[in-house]
């Protein structure tokens, strides 16, 4: 094992690791004749060292490796991502399920939304939705559409109380 770590690496594909790996490896001049094989780990005094290790050992952790990483994929397409503890199952179980009239009704409240906003006029349906789906600041409507903020605080409020009569 030597002080400096050795020189011109090979890239190794990027593969995911487990974050708790002691170790890593490398290779160096691997379409050479006489390609080196490294083992990178840290000691007990957590110093980074190295050593040049055969490839045989090389294949050996290679495929540690990747089949350390098959069993990561395996979790990933298997097993639920949320963390479930007894609060989260608790909280899912005491929630009350929707009906299906209830969930007929919302969506039935949601297209007269959209009907009504459809019917409202052409300045005043751009400016609602921008201010309220957009997200967009009065300032932020004013500056796109050349105006100060008066107008459009106005059609704003026009907007809303247009759909409070189409929705009645």
């Amino acid at each position: 094992m030597a002080d400096s770590h050795p020189k011109n690496l090979d890239p190794r594909p990027k593969r995911r690791r487990d974050e708790d790996s002691p170790y890593e490896i490398y290779t160096a001049g691997i379409n050479t004749a006489h390609p080196r094989f490294y083992l990178f780990f840290k000691d007990g005094g957590g110093v980074k060292r190295w050593m040049e290790i055969d490839k045989t050992l090389f294949d050996a952790f290679n495929e540690f490796e990747l089949d350390d990483l098959s069993f990561f994929n395996e979790v990933d397409r298997h097993y639920e991502q949320s963390e479930v503890t007894e609060a989260t199952l608790n909280r899912r179980a005491a929630k009350p399920q929707e009906s299906v009239e209830e969930t007929v009704s919302q969506r039935m409240e949601v297209d007269k939304l959209h009907q009504a906003i459809a019917k409202l006029p052409e300045k005043q349906r751009r400016r609602l939705v921008l201010y309220y789906f957009g997200e967009f600041t009065y300032e932020q409507i004013a500056e796109m559409e050349g105006c100060t903020i008066s107008p459009v605080k106005r059609s704003i409020e026009k907007a809303i109380e247009n759909l409070k009569n189409f929705l009645i």
